[in-house]
């Protein structure tokens, strides 16, 4: 008589083990890719929004990130070298927990400080943009596809570039668009820095991003010790000493950091 053939064949019991031990390396391994992929996150995911342009706003916006001229700072006299020289190396010294290469950094650093005085922003308040929106991470990609150090999202490179997005990880074209973006949105709200923040972050008139962007700036912001004493005028308190009695003096980088909002 023909013994009925069984449901399904079972594994002898000596590749249980072996098996198992498979199972266990598939799920390490995808649980590394998990834990990659939640690291790969922005410090504060946000994305800017399209907005339609009139042509006039376009071709400036399109002219200003065409003219491919390089980083290299060009001075007026020794002494503008020398400062540039001495914020330098004194923030150099302050990103070098993450950026270890020294290279990278001063070229990084160059390159930002050249795009923030092209467009007329402050630096300090762009590293402070920088820090809030990746990390100085070159390579992270938001939850809504914007890219690189300062989370450009990639429909500006189809209105205002060539389409290529994946040139978005390029240094000196994402902190670029990132400048000249974050300029045109200045422009666009009347030099209100806040509200123009919230515009770069798709999150207009809400405080969260400005403030965390702000709040990251003092860590950034350069005292010279080099720089000529301006004559006080005794009586007046000009803006530039108010700042100074209401900014939190010697705030150290994890501060800076505990200001800045997590995912």
């Amino acid at each position: 008589m023909k013994q009925p053939t069984a449901p399904f064949a079972p594994f002898p019991a000596y590749r249980w083990p072996r098996l198992w031990l498979r199972g266990l390396k598939r799920f390490g391994a995808s649980a590394a890719l998990l834990s990659a992929s939640l690291c790969a996150l922005p410090t504060h995911a946000g994305h800017q929004l399209e907005e339609p342009l009139v042509d006039s706003v376009r071709s400036a916006l399109q002219a200003a990130i065409s003219n491919a001229t390089p980083p290299e700072p060009v001075f007026v006299d020794t002494a503008s070298r020398l400062a540039y020289l001495r914020w330098l190396t004194a923030t150099s010294e302050k990103l070098a927990r993450r950026m270890p290469n020294v290279t990278l950094r001063h070229e990084f650093l160059q390159t930002v400080w050249y795009e923030s005085k092209r467009a007329g922003l402050d630096v300090a308040m762009v590293l402070g943009l920088i820090q809030v929106e990746s990390g100085f991470r070159k390579h992270v990609i938001s939850h809504a596809g914007a890219r690189g150090y300062m989370q450009i999202m990639p429909f500006w490179t189809r209105i205002i570039g060539d389409g290529d997005a994946s040139k978005l990880f390029h240094m000196q074209t994402n902190l670029r668009f990132g400048n000249v973006i974050l300029r045109h949105y200045l422009d666009i709200e009347k030099g209100d820095l806040f509200m123009a923040l919230g515009r770069y972050n798709g999150s207009r008139g809400r405080a969260t991003y400005p403030n965390a962007v702000l709040a990251a700036q003092r860590y950034w912001e350069f005292d010279d010790p080099g720089a000529p004493a301006a004559p006080a005028t005794p009586g007046i308190a000009t803006a530039e000493s108010a700042e100074k009695v209401s900014t939190p003096a010697g705030q150290t980088e994890a501060q800076a950091d505990q200001a800045t909002p997590s995912t």
